[in-house]
């Protein structure tokens, strides 16, 4: 299906991480924008605003209708505020995508405590408060769609010890799975998209530095041999899988999951 579709119009969808640390498609600009060209209205929240600069010109130049926020997800009175500035400019939400999220290198011995816990908070801790803010507002209208996007270290090891983001993400997994049965009755779909090692922004500003020394071809090329297609995705597929879970043509699919990856998860060395 192309965007004329529109398969999200008239819906208000809420992404959190809409901005990115570069240039390029990372999965909240992609799906911020990829939602816009469906007609839905974004509400793109960041903790930079500076980050969604990119991100507000891309909605615009596809037509797209964005407002920004600034919040810190992690923080209780910050998602509430934000969530309260979403329903003061929109008056409904009817998509939710957690898409915050981030690793740090580790595993139990080697990590401290505190990037231990800063690592429950940012990946996990941030979808339990936006949800706890938002499933009221859906639970009222008697419908909404919720997306978060984990990854395949949440299901299998995938080439270095992360073992928090590996754990948040898990967690992210099943998180999803009882609150889309809690809420199935109340007309609220829950899902997560699982991409794979894709290539995003993220890439060349961070990991890149983390584990090839600033090598980003070495890094890719790591990548690209654990993937069974011959390309690597990067955020637009990400973006495409939650457009699919979030709009009506998903109607009788929650509490599963979508993954994004090449094939990688089914290989078996």
């Amino acid at each position: 299906m192309s965007p004329v579709d529109k398969r999200l119009q008239g819906k208000v969808a809420l992404v959190t991480g809409a901005g990115s640390v570069g240039p390029g498609w990372g999965n909240g600009r992609a799906i911020a924008v990829r939602f816009a060209q469906e007609g839905a209205r974004i509400f793109a929240v960041d903790r930079d605003a500076e980050r969604m600069e990119e991100t507000v010109r891309l909605v615009q130049e596809a037509g797209g209708e964005i407002t920004t926020a600034s919040c810190d997800v992690t923080q209780s009175e910050s998602v509430a505020a934000m969530v309260a500035s979403c329903m003061e400019r929109f008056g409904r939400i009817d998509v939710l995508v957690n898409n915050v999220g981030g690793s740090a290198a580790g595993g139990p011995v080697e990590m401290s405590e505190e990037v231990w816990d800063a690592q429950i908070d940012h990946n996990l801790k941030s979808v339990f408060l936006t949800c706890k803010h938002v499933l009221p507002i859906m639970t009222a209208q008697a419908a909404g769609a919720i997306v978060n996007i984990s990854s395949t270290s949440g299901t299998r090891w995938t080439g270095s010890a992360q073992v928090a983001y590996a754990s948040t993400k898990a967690g992210v997994i099943q998180f999803s799975r009882v609150v889309a049965v809690q809420y199935a009755k109340t007309g609220i779909r829950v899902n997560t998209v699982v991409p794979g090692q894709l290539y995003t922004p993220m890439v060349d500003v961070r990991l890149a530095k983390q584990r090839t020394g600033g090598d980003v071809s070495a890094l890719l090329a790591q990548r690209q041999s654990r993937i069974p297609l011959p390309f690597m995705g990067d955020g637009r597929d990400t973006a495409n899988a939650a457009l699919f879970l979030a709009s009506d043509e998903a109607r009788f699919i929650t509490g599963t999951e979508l993954v994004v990856d090449g094939g990688m998860s089914v290989r078996c060395d």
